[in-house]
């Protein structure tokens, strides 16, 4: 005869007969981060720049990647994705793709002189879009929750 103990399951406030979706953290973070996008989208808007496309050129300009496949793992979305944004890119002028003369297969990504000027403008539109959602609260209200957000992450970290 098998056993059919139930698995032991994390102690905390949330119980599976009782739970309200709406009132989980998981949901309202995922408010939060819906409504951080679309105010994000409204600033980058007068740089002519998409949620795909400010993500890297602001890395490039950072030197935190030069390749597509790089770019790709930082932003975590898949190669192909990252070319068609890259394409765009191109053709707004704002980057360009360069061979490496050691090895022709691959390709260097550099930002273009306009796409290096808009890349400095985008630090300013996060900062308003962070600024609109943080409106009100106090340096220690924001602390703290910074704080807290950072235990959940690491409480949902790998073993």
């Amino acid at each position: 005869m098998a056993s059919s103990s139930a698995p032991t399951r994390t102690p905390g406030p949330y119980r599976g007969d009782a739970l309200v979706a709406e009132e989980t953290v998981g949901y309202l973070v995922k408010l939060f981060y819906i409504s951080m996008q679309r105010v994000v989208d409204r600033e980058m808007a007068p740089l002519d720049l998409t949620a795909m496309q400010w993500r890297p050129i602001l890395l490039l300009h950072r030197g935190l990647a030069d390749t597509p496949v790089e770019l790709a793992r930082l932003l975590d979305i898949d190669t192909g994705a990252m070319t068609r944004s890259l394409d765009r890119l191109e053709g707004k002028g704002l980057l360009r793709r360069v061979r490496n003369h050691e090895d022709r297969r691959m390709i260097r990504i550099e930002l273009t002189d306009e796409g290096r000027a808009r890349a400095m403008q985008v630090p300013d539109a996060l900062a308003e879009a962070q600024n609109i959602h943080v409106r009100g609260l106090s340096a220690e209200e924001l602390a703290t929750f910074k704080h807290l957000i950072r235990r959940m992450i690491a409480n949902g970290a790998p073993p």
